[in-house]
Order: C-alpha cells, then sequence, then structure tokens
C-alpha cells in the first residue's frame, strides 16, 4: 500500500520548504515518490530533490484542478508502476482547490492510501487571502485535516491567534501547527499531519491511561496501575481465566469511562510563565470551584520562549521546561467539572 500525502497551500506559503524538512527529518527510509504540478512554470526545485533520491513527475502545461486532472490520474498510476513507492507526495499548484485533488488521486484507486491533506498558510496573508480568493483559500482549509502556519517567528500573538480564530471558523477538526519550524522536528509535524498527535488523541489517551473506572481509582504512575490490576486478579491462577478476566477488564474500562468521567481540552496561543502555571495547577485542589480535578497535563509557550510541560494529580504539581509543541495544548480529565471556569483559571 503506497501511502499519499498531499501538500496544498497558496503560492509563496512554504510548501516546497516543509516537504525538504519533512524529507530530511521525518521520511527517512522510505522510498518517495514526488509529484509536482506548476502552475504553467517550470519547477525550479526539482535540482534538490533529485539530489535527495526523489523521482520527480513534472507536469507544467496546467494546473491540477482542470484540464490536468484526467493525465494526473494516469502519472499517478504510472509512477506507483515503475517504482511501487512506499509513499507519493503531492504538490498541486498553489492556486488548485484542495477538495480536487483529493477528488483526483481518489479516482485513480488501487493500492493508495490516502494518508494526509496538508495545508500551508501564511500566517501574515490568511485574512488578505480569505477576503480576495475566498472560494480557492478556503477550499484549501476546509479539506485539510491538518493546517501548517508559516512565518510565525517574527508574527506577533494577536496575529497568530486571530489567524488561528479564523481558520477554525472554516475547520474545527484540522490539527494546527503554530510554532515556529525550526523549533519542532520533522517527525512531531508528520504527528500532526497524520492526527496521532492532537488535542483529541492526548485526551483519549489520558483518559483511558489515568482513569479507571472499575476501580475508581486514578492512576498517574505505570507501575501504580499495574500493581492496582495485579490486585484486582490476585485470585486468578489459571492464564487463560486470567487473560479473559483482563480483556472484561479492559473491555468495561473503554466503554464506561464516558458514564464516570468527563474531559476538557483546548488548544492555546496564550504564554504562560512557571509561577502562573503552578498557581493555576494549585488552584484545580478546589473542588466546589472546578469539580473533582483528577488529572491535567499540558504543553504551553513560555514567556520567555522555552515551553513548558506540566503535569497534575492533586497533591502534585510539576511544571518543566521540555520540546516545542506544535500548538499549545492542555488536557484536563475529572469527575463533574466545571468546564467554564476550568476554563477561565487558564485564561482561555
Amino acid at each position: 500500500m503506497t501511502k499519499i500525502d498531499i501538500f496544498s497551500g497558496f503560492l509563496g506559503a512554504g510548501k516546497t520548504t516543509l516537504i525538504k524538512k519533512l524529507i530530511s527529518e521525518a521520511y527517512s527510509g522510505e522510498k518517495l515518490v514526488l509529484i509536482e504540478n506548476e502552475f504553467g512554470e517550470i519547477g525550479i526545485d526539482g535540482g534538490f530533490l533529485q539530489d535527495a533520491g526523489i523521482e520527480i513527475t513534472e507536469m507544467n502545461s496546467g494546473c491540477i484542478c482542470c484540464s490536468l486532472v484526467g493525465d494526473f490520474s494516469k502519472a499517478l498510476s504510472q509512477v506507483v508502476e515503475k517504482f511501487a513507492p512506499d509513499r507519493i507526495l503531492i504538490e498541486p499548484s498553489g492556486v488548485g482547490k484542495l477538495s480536487d485533488v483529493i477528488r483526483a488521486v481518489r479516482g485513480v484507486g488501487g493500492e493508495l492510501e490516502l494518508n494526509s491533506f496538508t495545508t500551508v498558510a501564511d500566517v501574515n496573508k490568511c485574512k488578505m487571502y480569505i477576503e480576495n480568493f475566498g472560494e480557492f483559500y478556503k477550499d484549501q482549509i476546509e479539506h485539510a485535516n491538518c493546517v501548517v502556519l508559516s512565518h510565525t517567528t517574527n508574527a506577533s500573538e494577536k496575529k497568530i491567534r486571530d489567524c488561528v480564530a479564523l481558520l477554525r471558523e472554516m475547520n474545527g477538526e484540522a490539527a494546527i501547527i503554530v510554532t515556529p519550524w525550526e523549533k519542532l522536528d520533522g517527525k512531531q509535524m508528520l504527528e500532526a499531519m497524520e492526527k496521532t498527535d492532537t488535542l483529541e488523541a492526548e485526551l483519549k489517551r489520558l483518559k483511558e491511561e489515568d482513569v479507571c473506572p472499575v476501580c475508581g481509582h486514578h492512576h498517574h504512575h505505570e507501575h501504580d496501575h499495574e500493581h492496582e490490576h495485579e490486585h484486582h486478579h490476585e485470585h486468578d491462577h489459571e492464564h487463560d481465566h486470567e487473560h479473559e478476566h483482563e480483556h472484561e477488564h479492559e473491555h468495561h474500562h473503554h466503554h464506561h469511562a464516558d458514564d464516570v468521567f468527563t474531559s476538557w481540552g483546548a488548544e492555546t496561543t496564550n504564554k504562560y510563565s512557571a509561577d502562573e502555571l503552578e498557581s493555576i495547577l494549585g488552584g484545580l485542589n478546589d473542588a466546589d470551584e472546578y469539580g473533582m480535578v483528577l488529572r491535567a497535563k499540558g504543553i504551553v509557550e513560555g514567556v520567555g520562549g522555552e515551553w513548558l510541560h506540566f503535569d497534575y494529580v492533586p497533591g502534585e504539581i510539576d511544571v518543566r521546561s521540555g520540546r516545542a509543541g506544535v500548538i499549545g495544548r492542555i488536557c484536563v480529565i475529572g469527575s463533574k467539572l466545571n468546564e467554564s471556569a476550568v476554563a477561565k483559571a487558564f485564561n482561555i
């Protein structure tokens, strides 16, 4: 099965720069084919990509979303047959509609897996493009499963926040990367593109790992969780029976967690100091105001440009420096959470 990654974005947004970063940092060991479609222009980046061992099919006679849809499908089939790649990267024209590219790929069929649809958006031009090229720009945003903001290094907090708000009006589900690319590893960006690193995924992992509806206990440490499970099964001596019992326990765990606990999560471009985070997390002990908070964790940008990772369980607070996240993210799990109060505590 060949994975297909599509990179959309207006001219100059940074698609090729992103692809180069992923080739050098995330796709190592994979057999890649890049298909470019320039809008009536000769591709200027072919030299670099060929030097990296990438085979290129350049189609410079038209736009992928109109006259070249048929030719594109044929070219894609030929690429799969000739090179049998692990992954095909498609970089369509900046003025193409992402929905048309996706439709063209789906029309090919065969051993192809539509893996990711990424749109690169210039944080400085987001509003202008929406106003002037709404039909094309909105299509690129609405059909993306990940939007990567470019040129955020020197952008103001307000510019980034306003851009994210505009993107969310058009697409409420896509992962959004706002962190300057130089602070991120290509593998982190690929995780966001493939939606294995999203707010929803983090909340799901947190709920499954840290709260056990069967015994009603919070399991912060892996050892404690294993110990509790040993306690549940200490009278089971036959291996088959023990395995069956554990399976039932796990099924019960996954099936009923939503009935017992609630979760709240948010993406944020806010910046926090370590002292501010410790104060916020310390306040979560107030069950009258916030409900019973059993677990909180997150990655947010610090006021000094560093990134802060935090973990909270009742009576324990840990705030530390760590690697950058693709966007600030806060997750809270508990019983009868007052979500609006939790959001207000984090200034969200």
